[in-house]
């Protein structure tokens, strides 16, 4: 079957911990990257630094009500056997949620393109979007062109991103005529990664997350 969504609640839940085999430990937080108009409610993911302005990027095909909504994005910090924390961690963007309704999300599914069919699927596989400049973003689909000189490394966008410095690794880019751009470093790197929305128990979207595989967060064995 088709790739099932982990807890993503927990994800954005201050203090979550997390482990891999090696040893090495992360605590997952969430950051504040920006309110995000969608004048038209349809939402577009992907790498802006290959995509943005192309318009060969489709909008999802579950559109929200036109408003403006936060963006968070949860933020593991990294610490390795025997390491002490140090002034500078080491730190990696794991997922990045558009909030549209503070209502916990109850069901997930995947966010599609138009012409995506989820029992096209094999085990374990997903439908996402691919990475080539090691960033990821949201925004309007009527934004697309807001934001001249992405191309050809010039503009707001690359502007928000070189003025990141030290922090965690995401920026806001203000484009043209009120447009907005939420962005954020993909993880690890390049590659594909899946979007979800979340619904509540009345089947109302309350949010789009992208997940970055960075935490391997299931179920809490507290609960």
């Amino acid at each position: 079957m088709p790739m099932t969504a982990p807890d993503y609640t927990r994800m954005f839940t201050p203090g979550t911990a997390f482990s891999y085999e090696n040893g090495t430990t992360g605590t997952l937080a969430p950051v504040e990257v920006g309110e995000l108009a969608l004048p038209t409610g349809r939402i577009v993911a992907c790498d802006p630094f290959v995509n943005l302005g192309t318009g060969d990027v489709q909008p999802f095909t579950v559109e929200v009500a036109p408003g403006r909504y936060p963006v968070q994005a949860a933020v593991a910090t990294l610490l390795r056997p025997g390491a002490e924390p140090g002034p500078r961690p080491h730190t990696r963007v794991a997922a990045v949620r558009l909030l549209v309704r503070a209502e916990p999300a109850t069901s997930w599914e995947l966010a599609l393109l138009p012409g995506q069919d989820p029992a096209e699927l094999g085990e374990d596989e997903f439908f996402g979007y691919d990475v080539d400049a090691g960033t990821g973003c949201f925004y309007d689909a009527s934004a697309d062109s807001a934001f001249p000189g992405t191309e050809d490394e010039e503009g707001p966008v690359w502007a928000a991103m070189e003025a990141v410095g030290d922090g965690p690794a995401v920026f806001f880019a203000e484009g043209e005529d009120g447009h907005g751009l939420a962005g954020f470093t993909s993880g690890w790197g390049d590659g594909s990664y899946p979007t979800w929305i979340g619904r509540d128990a009345a089947g109302e979207v309350v949010c789009f997350v992208t997940d970055f595989f960075v935490a391997p967060v299931g179920p809490d064995p507290s609960a």
